[in-house]
């Protein structure tokens, strides 16, 4: 097994209970970094409501076995055997009340329990045919590899391109690799424009990729972030532009129409503070012909601004890359691998799961789901 992350511990977990004789191979000092930087420290470790529309590959289809076969309520079952306390925070995300590393020290009772061997710290040169894996600990035979190395996002904690070296060695095909789930960065024009709104936030849509996200948006001091663009994020392709709609739900028009049958006499940037934070309203307002009393303006006027701010086009400038990126979009063509068992069709005995592979779940706890239910899948077979 290479790599000790959520999707590698679960697939050596599942082959020990076969009575497999497995290693992990994990490069860092301690297994799971990323499950317990996660969440904000306290891992988001699975969504309730995880269905495969969650999911964004080339090939939608191929995500529904391993989703079926293994879902959130068994990793759910896991936790509560354990003796890990956890909650609902929204929209179906589950996280531990106390901290990520309960996850953590839960599957390594869980590989200990299985006759998991574990090797930390220690680095992967090289896989030959065969399969003999050359480490930095010596030379490992191995009637079978499974490669759950994860993919590009958050180097800084020891994240490599080793499984899609491993993938192009045996021949698979690679599907370019981006960062996804990633804040945005404004272009030169619009940093100028919105400079000094970083902290600001708002509920919105955000489309891209003809995918639209109701969530809440963040202003920073380099673009957007947030979970609403950060979901669009995966859906966005350099060149592209992304809409926001900073009224979701809401008929600006309508509503001053009531304003002005109750006799209010208020300016329509400071109407529309009553949906947006004030210092987001102003700035647009200043950039958008200025504020004018609702009672002075003509229909053609009104359905002009409401129009804008239904429909903002941001035009990025790029992403804040793989450093602050919680995912990597792209991977290993799961076109080259079993849905059923994740085994490499050209290459029978390799085994590629989690992040590295062509899928990349939204946010909010689909993305472990996914490392678990692959993870589970691929140990049945391994």
């Amino acid at each position: 097994m290479i790599g000790g992350g959520a999707a590698g511990l679960m697939c050596a977990i599942e082959a020990g209970k076969r009575g497999r004789l497995v290693t992990v191979v994990e490069h860092s000092a301690e297994v799971g970094r990323k499950i317990l930087i996660s969440g904000g420290g306290r891992c988001n470790f699975t969504n309730l409501h995880t269905r495969p529309e969650h999911f964004l590959s080339a090939n939608p289809h191929f995500a529904k076995s391993a989703l079926a076969r293994f879902r959130p309520g068994d990793f759910v079952a896991m936790v509560e055997r354990h003796g890990i306390a956890y909650h609902e925070k929204s929209l179906g995300q589950l996280f531990c009340d106390r901290s990520a590393r309960d996850v953590v020290a839960m599957l390594e009772k869980e590989c200990t329990a299985a006759g998991v061997r574990m090797l930390t710290g220690c680095v992967v040169h090289g896989v030959e045919p065969g399969f003999a894996v050359e480490t930095s600990a010596g030379r490992l035979e191995a009637a079978s590899v499974v490669v759950a190395t994860g993919g590009l996002s958050i180097p800084k904690i020891g994240a490599t391109p080793l499984g899609y070296r491993i993938a192009q060695q045996f021949g698979l095909r690679l599907l370019d690799c981006r960062p996804a789930l990633v804040p945005l960065t404004f272009n030169r024009q619009d940093a100028a424009r919105y400079a000094g709104l970083a902290g600001v936030s708002a509920l919105v849509d955000a489309t891209a990729g003809g995918c639209t996200f109701r969530e809440r948006m963040l202003f920073t001091h380099r673009g957007l972030s947030g979970p609403a663009i950060l979901q669009a994020s995966s859906y966005w392709r350099p060149g592209e532009a992304v809409q926001v709609d900073l009224l979701p739900g809401i008929d600006l028009v309508g509503v001053v129409s009531e304003a002005r049958a109750a006799g209010e006499r208020l300016e329509i940037r400071t109407l529309v503070s009553r949906f947006l934070p004030k210092r987001l309203a102003d700035r647009w307002f200043e950039l958008h012909g200025g504020s004018r009393p609702v009672g002075g303006l003509a229909d053609r006027e009104l359905e002009a601004m409401s129009a804008s701010l239904h429909a903002w086009r941001v035009d990025p400038g790029g992403t804040e890359g793989y450093e602050k990126a919680e995912v990597t979009g792209g991977g290993v063509d799961t076109g080259e691998l079993s849905s059923k068992t994740f085994e490499a069709k050209k290459a029978p005995g390799l085994f590629f799961i989690g992040e590295v592979v062509d899928v990349t779940g939204h946010l909010g706890g689909f993305n472990f789901q996914w490392a678990w239910a692959s993870g589970y899948s691929a140990g049945q077979y391994v």
